[in-house]
């Protein structure tokens, strides 16, 4: 059996806390929380029974999508 060794990327497998995603996206916790409701926003990882964390890479994927639809906007 192969094993891949090949290293994950930046962000592919770290998980980031709440005031992490709040700083990087300048929502607030309620707005999170109810975007996540949504569907609109990545949906946390559960660490424990109150304990949960967002994978970095979909909340940097949600903000490049952010982005780039700004720029189609402009553009178009």
């Amino acid at each position: 059996m192969a094993h891949n060794t090949t290293a994950p990327t930046a962000g592919a497998m770290t998980l980031e806390r709440l005031p992490w995603v709040r700083a990087k996206t300048g929502l607030s916790r309620s707005e999170i929380y109810r975007r996540v409701s949504a569907g609109t926003f990545p949906a946390p990882v559960k660490l424990g029974e109150r304990a949960s964390a967002w994978p970095a890479a979909e909340v940097d994927r949600w903000i490049s999508e952010r982005i780039a639809a700004r720029d189609a906007k402009a553009a178009g």
